[in-house]
């Protein structure tokens, strides 16, 4: 599809941009970070489970040894049936948010149907690479994509280098700076049978208060503010958010195992 006065006629929103509106991209080729301190998200992780995936983070933003922001959001709905989760610098990590849903959203309005979920993963990989000249100034953005794949019927996850390259992960993943950590915890909690919502939900809360016992940076459940990881659950009906309560419930949970132990 042409409109009048175009010069790109593919169905990349960044590309049409890059063509023919350069100015609306974001060039850090020739900016100098070093004296910079930019805000960075930790942690995330993403769980497969027996009726799709989990995704969660939570909610801490730190500038080098201080607080930056304590309720940054880092999990992101990207349509019905995907969710992304961002670590890195942030600014550009949630600019790399709303583009992917303009690049998913456009390709759409263009071809008229959506793309499956590899092809997804083929436009985040894409985005990163045009981000590359950033992260070598400093600037790193490391997403974490999952959802339902509708043509294989069950939850996938995918991990990203900083140059775009993309790995299928089979079970969990986590990263960031508490990644680590949370991922040993997962590894001793998942289970390939049986394992319902209530688990897995159980599960992640239990990672991200490993790695907020182990990692400064990563922020944990702060019950006294009233802040909580944020977590999605992407299957075949959709999206759902878990509430705030229900995070709450399985904490508490968390916490008294592990007291009992």
């Amino acid at each position: 599809m042409q409109f009048a006065g175009q010069s790109y006629r593919g169905a990349s929103f960044f590309e049409f941009l890059s063509a023919d509106h350069a100015d609306l991209v974001p060039d850090f080729r020739n900016v100098d970070w070093s004296q910079v301190e930019v805000p960075h998200g930790t942690t995330v992780l993403s769980v497969v489970y027996e009726d799709g995936v989990l995704m969660a983070g939570d909610r801490l933003a730190t500038e080098g040894y201080q607080v930056a922001t304590r309720d940054i959001d880092k999990v992101y709905k990207v349509d019905g049936n995907c969710v992304i989760a961002i670590a890195g610098a942030a600014g550009p990590a949630i600019e790399m948010v709303h583009m992917f849903r303009l690049e998913l959203e456009h390709y759409e309005k263009l071809e008229g149907q959506g793309l499956a979920f590899e092809g997804k993963a083929n436009r985040l990989s894409f985005l990163l690479r045009q981000n590359l000249p950033a992260a070598m100034q400093g600037l790193v953005v490391m997403p974490m994509f999952a959802g339902y794949d509708l043509e294989k019927n069950k939850g996938r996850i995918y991990k990203f280098d900083i140059t775009g390259g993309r790995y299928a992960e089979m079970d969990y993943y986590a990263t960031g700076s508490g990644g680590k950590d949370a991922r040993s915890s997962l590894k001793k909690s998942f289970r390939h049978s049986g394992f319902a919502r209530n688990a897995v939900i159980e599960a992640a809360v239990e990672a991200l208060v490993d790695a907020a016992d182990e990692d400064r940076g990563t922020g944990g459940f702060d019950t006294n503010r009233g802040i909580y990881p944020t977590c999605m659950l992407a299957t075949r009906a959709g999206i759902e958010e878990v509430s705030e309560k229900e995070m709450l419930q399985a904490y508490e949970r968390v916490t008294e195992r592990m007291r009992a132990a």
